[in-house]
Parts: C-alpha cells; sequence; structure tokens
C-alpha cells in the first residue's frame, strides 16, 4: 500500500505554480520564476550587445551610424527572440529601450546620451524601491505576489515582511550603487567607460540582488507555513498526558 508523494501544502498566500511542487525543487523552480521575469540569462545577455555595438561604431564612426547600428542590432534579437518561441515582452521591451536611448542620444548630440535614461532609470526605480519600505509595502514582495497571483498576507506576518524589506533594500542599493557610478562617468563625458560600467555592474549586482530576493521568498514562504501548522492546532489544547497506570 503507497501513499501520494505530492500532498497540497500551505501557500503564501493563495495557490501559486510551485505549491504542489517537492520542497527540494522549489527555490530552484523560484530562482527560475525571477530569471524569467527578468527575461532569462539569455535576455540579460542580449541587452548588452546593443550597448557595445552602439560604442564600437561610434568609436569608429559618428553618433548617427552608431544609433543605427545599435537600433538594427536591437530589432535583430527581437527577431531572433521570436524565431526561438521565446517571451515576447522582453523582445518588444529591448527595442523600445534602444530606442528611447538613440531618440536621446540624437537630440543630445552627444554619444553619453545614449545612457541618460538608463541612469535616470536606477534612481526613479532606487527611490520608489527604498519608498516603498518606509511605507511597509516592500516591493519584491508586492511584486513577486503579484506576478505570482498571490495575496498580500505575508504583510500580517513581522518575519516576512522583514525578509522582503531586506530584499527591497537591497535592490535599492543596487540601483543607488548603479546611479552614482553612472552619473559620475556621464559628468566626466567617459562614453566607454559608461558601458562598461552599464554592463559590468549590471550582471553582479543584479545576481547578488537575485540571490537576497530568493532568500526573501523562501523565507516568506517558511513563515506562512509555520503560521498554517498553528492555525490548524485549536487554541489552548495541550498535548495528551502519557497514562502513568501500568499496562
Amino acid at each position: 500500500m503507497s501513499e501520494s508523494s505530492s500532498t497540497p501544502e500551505p501557500s503564501l498566500a493563495g495557490s501559486s505554480p510551485t505549491e504542489d511542487a517537492p520542497d527540494t525543487q522549489r527555490p530552484r523552480m523560484q530562482e527560475q520564476t525571477l530569471l524569467e521575469q527578468l527575461g532569462g540569462v539569455s535576455g540579460l545577455a542580449y541587452s548588452a550587445v546593443p550597448i557595445v555595438v552602439f560604442v564600437l561604431v561610434n568609436s569608429l564612426s559618428s553618433l548617427v551610424p552608431a544609433i543605427w547600428a545599435a537600433m538594427g542590432v536591437a530589432l535583430l534579437i527581437a527577431v531572433i527572440r521570436v524565431v526561438r518561441k521565446e517571451p515576447l515582452q522582453p523582445a518588444i521591451s529591448g527595442v523600445i529601450g534602444v530606442a528611447v536611448c538613440s531618440y536621446i542620444a540624437y537630440r543630445s548630440g552627444e554619444a553619453k546620451g545614449f545612457f541618460l535614461l538608463g541612469i535616470w532609470t536606477n534612481l526613479i526605480y532606487g527611490g520608489a524601491f527604498l519608498a516603498s519600505v518606509v511605507v511597509r509595502w516592500p516591493l519584491v514582495g508586492v511584486a513577486w505576489s503579484a506576478l505570482n497571483s498571490l495575496g498580500m498576507g505575508w504583510r500580517k506576518q513581522r518575519k516576512a515582511l522583514v525578509a522582503y524589506d531586506i530584499a527591497t533594500v537591497s535592490w535599492t542599493a543596487v540601483f543607488a550603487a548603479k546611479y552614482v557610478v553612472q552619473q559620475w562617468l556621464y559628468a566626466a563625458d567617459e562614453t566607454g567607460w559608461l558601458a562598461v560600467a552599464r554592463i559590468a555592474m549590471g550582471y553582479p549586482l543584479t545576481g547578488l540582488a537575485l540571490i537576497v530576493t530568493v532568500w526573501a521568498v523562501r523565507r516568506a514562504r517558511q513563515v506562512a507555513e509555520e503560521a498554517a501548522v498553528q492555525t490548524a492546532v485549536s487554541p489552548g489544547a495541550s498535548p495528551p498526558r502519557p497514562d502513568p497506570s501500568p499496562g
């Protein structure tokens, strides 16, 4: 006689794609989900290609050819992603992002203008993440719950809230570091180093923030499961005492 090995377990706040998965598989599935929501590993790599092409062509030629080269590469990457049946949204976002950056560079007449959108985006994101911690609605928890169709019950659990606070602060630090370094290079007219900083700071810092985020998600799930177990026990109930009489 055998029992089913996949018994339902309490979720963070509602059902999720990882609810019925074994405990040993959940962390890995959570990491994959986070990467997919950022466009995947390939998406992170694709985002660096137009930047490299822009800087190289600008150094060898001029601004306008660099803009057209970056746009051409971005469109080519989008087509490749569509042909490979990868998620369409990151491909569209990549093309739009390169188009906006190229427009800013063209209007400013300076190659460093290509990086201005990213610099100010880091400042805005960093401020938003920090503000969310101050008002006790940490964006990491809000975003994770929204993207995975979970509720906001974790806000009533102090340990889960603190975990998401820590993860949100880690993203705040990432955005702040990017802004400070890249704004300094922008003011110094270091276009080449701007590209290096944009790529070099992107992968390591994002990876560290993702590690903290995965930890926060695991911690919030653990707290929710512990709370579910406690509520399953009747209040005031005590375990039965052993019978002292000889059997």
